[in-house]
């Protein structure tokens, strides 16, 4: 799935352009990578991507799950139950910024998306 969403730049873009909760595990991250959205944030990924996100200017760290402005991460199926966790909480607060979930003041028009994941490659 991951490789296919690379092909879709503009889309993701769009949607991480809008503050919205993003979310992407294992191989996910190089779809954000593609997008060109990673630029001076902190992510964590499956370890063998490392040098992508580090090479589109973002710091990746080998930690279960990550959160950074409207960013989660994580890095394999192992993490899931943290990453989840990290989800739902930032879904349930309105998301995420630097390392703690905050609430967001923009209402949502009816029928767009709330947040976006990427999950496995």
């Amino acid at each position: 799935m991951a490789d296919s969403l690379r092909g879709k730049r503009i889309a993701i873009e769009g949607f991480c352009a809008t503050g919205r909760p993003v979310a992407a595990i294992c191989h996910g991250p190089w779809t954000l990578v593609e997008a060109s959205v990673v630029g001076g944030k902190t992510f964590t990924s499956w370890p063998s991507l490392k040098t992508d996100p580090k090479n589109a200017g973002a710091k990746w760290v080998d930690k279960e799950v990550v959160t950074d402005v409207q960013f989660i991460s994580s890095r394999k199926p192992d993490d899931i139950p943290a990453f989840s966790k990290t989800l739902i909480e930032a879904l349930g607060k309105g998301g995420v910024e630097q390392g703690r979930s905050v609430a967001r003041q923009k209402v949502r028009p009816v029928g767009a998306p709330f947040a976006f994941a990427v999950i496995r490659g």
